[in-house]
Order: C-alpha cells, then structure tokens, then sequence
C-alpha cells in the first residue's frame, strides 16, 4: 500500500506500486483536473506539483510519490483565488482548456520561485503543450500573475467554483477522512 500527501490530505493507494501516479488522482481520488494528454511526459497536460516542482504525473509511480506531497489544481485555491487562476481569467487564456491546469501548475511553481520572470524563463520552465496556440496570452497571464503576486497589479476576481472543498470531498471516497 503507498502512503503520500494529496492536497493536504494523506492517502493510501491500494493499487500496482509501479502506477503511474496520474491514474491513481483520476481513477482512485476521482481528482480528474490533472488530465491525461499523450501518457509519456511530453505535453503536460498532467503536470502536479510534488514537492515544490512541476512534474509530470504520467511519468511518476505510486512508488516514487511514496512519502512525498502532491498537490493538483483542485487545492491550488479552493476558490480560484491564487493570482495565477486570477490571471489565466482575466486574459482568458483558455480556448479548448484542455491543456489549461498542467500550464496553470507548472505555472505556480515558477512564480512561487521568480514572481518576475522574463520570456526566457517562462520558456524554459513552461514546457506544456498547447494544441490551442495561446501561448502569447499564457506568457501574459504568468507575467500578469507576477505582478499581483509582488502587489503591482490587482484584478477583479474570477467566479468562485460554487461548490466547497469539504463538499467535493464528501463525494469523493479517498478525500474523506477515516470515520
């Protein structure tokens, strides 16, 4: 059994140690935001953030989370408040949004590292692919998300989820706690 962090709450999978971490968030956690794009680490689209980094959940086994803290795009904010969600909104990045909560993580990392990163840093740590081509608005949305994080810029705030965390994880079995 693999004992790890999932968005603050500790889980156990009862699964193959050698699954790819993402099938066990969508499949076991039903945390289905962190989607499963080309399954061998090229596109992003299942970026998580483990321990501080940006990683690709289709290419890390229950067995290499073991003890570690991942967090998806569910607990990012639990009402689309980080200045990232706040920023991807505001510049209405999204067209498909398939591809939209790996960038948006991958996204957090580096701004939570260097709230004022240029071209060339977005570029070398924000290597998701989107089919979309919003890239120009994405690199907008990360700089913009900077300047609200270093208290440059305020936006008006993006619609909260209209449902709570703790309602979420009523209806979903491995986010409750044990009763």
């Amino acid at each position: 059994m693999t004992k790890f962090t999932v968005n603050d709450r500790p889980v156990q999978y009862r699964m193959d140690p050698q699954t790819p971490l993402l099938w066990a968030l969508r499949d076991g956690s039903n945390l289905t935001g962190t989607k499963y794009g080309c399954g061998t680490g090229h596109c992003g689209a299942c970026t998580v953030d483990i321990d501080g980094a940006a990683v690709r959940s289709c290419q890390i086994s229950l067995a290499q989370a073991e003890g570690r803290f991942v967090t998806t795009i569910e607990a990012l904010s639990p009402d689309r408040s980080h200045p990232v969600q706040q920023a991807w909104a505001a510049r209405a990045v999204p067209q498909c949004g398939y591809c939209q909560s790996g960038m948006i993580m991958a996204a957090s990392v580096l701004l939570r590292k260097n709230t004022n990163p240029t071209d060339a840093d977005i570029d070398s740590s924000i290597t998701n692919i989107c089919r979309c081509g919003t890239y120009p608005r994405i690199r907008e949305a990360i700089k913009l998300a900077g300047r609200i994080m270093r208290g440059e810029e305020r936006i008006a705030a993006a619609p909260p989820p209209g449902i709570t965390p703790d309602d979420a994880a009523r209806t979903v079995p491995a986010l409750r706690g044990k009763e």
